[in-house]
């Protein structure tokens, strides 16, 4: 390439742009070969042509700039006065970084404070679970005393010995509710606490689910510091490239 004529050689570059074949990264790693190819990278038409490509919003800001004075040659080498717009990239991609750095601590804010929410929820079933699979305990508990009571009435009806016969007695007598009713209202207590324990298990099991799925986004966000957030999902080739996005800054140094 370096028998090439200048002309030819910023035309190659220029193709290579405009097709999208080089990136700011490429061109910047050429500019660090030779000083014939930092001359022709840092030529102003490359840097304007990346600019409009990868910031299209900045072509008013360009136009603005390049009237202001802080623009203008006033006596500057030619090198010096070919690389504004690659300072105006420069700007545009650090603001643009910084932009989405913040974006990237939105949603990791949002996402810890999704999965605070789903760890209350938790902590807040589990605490109901345990109320409830107490009350069932008692529940239990004394619908199997009635049952015993119930077995100690029908048995006073045959002969016994009296030892047995009067402690079986002295249960029923304690008892100053009427048994079968009370043992219905107990079965029926008894199914409803079953279904509370079952409907708390399954909400249970919802919400770890969806503090797993926060959790796993929450490490996404974090691992790619450059997402595009205001996608809900993107391929594994665009994951990639921003991913590398954030090591590529260090070759924008003029």
């Amino acid at each position: 390439m370096l028998v090439l004529p200048d002309e030819l050689c910023g035309r190659i570059l220029e193709l290579g742009i405009l097709s999208k074949t080089l990136n700011y990264k490429d061109l910047c790693c050429l500019s660090i070969t030779c000083r014939r190819l930092y001359r022709l990278s840092a030529e102003d038409s490359h840097w304007s042509s990346l600019l409009f490509a990868d910031f299209p919003s900045s072509q008013n800001d360009t136009k603005f700039n390049k009237n202001d004075n802080n623009f203008k040659n006033n006596g500057a080498s030619s090198s010096t006065a070919s690389s504004k717009t690659k300072i105006l990239y420069k700007i545009r991609y650090e603001k643009d970084r910084e932009q989405k750095r913040l974006a990237c601590r939105r949603v990791v804010l949002r996402i810890e404070s999704q999965i605070a929410e789903h760890l209350r929820k938790i902590r807040e079933i589990k605490l109901q679970s345990s109320e409830e699979k107490e009350r069932m305990n008692k529940t239990a508990a004394e619908l199997l005393n009635l049952h015993k009571i119930r077995q100690a009435s029908v048995a006073l009806n045959v002969w016994q010995p009296d030892i047995v016969r009067g402690r079986q007695k002295q249960m029923v007598q304690q008892c100053n509710v009427p048994v079968d009713s009370r043992i219905n209202a107990l079965e029926m207590d008894l199914r409803l606490c079953e279904q509370q324990i079952a409907g708390y298990d399954n909400a249970l099991r919802i919400e770890k689910q969806r503090l797993d799925a926060a959790k796993g986004r929450l490490a996404s966000v974090k691992y790619h510091p450059l997402q595009d957030f205001s996608l809900t999902s993107s391929q594994p080739d665009e994951h990639r490239k921003r991913r590398k996005k954030s090591k590529r800054s260090s070759a924008l140094k003029i």
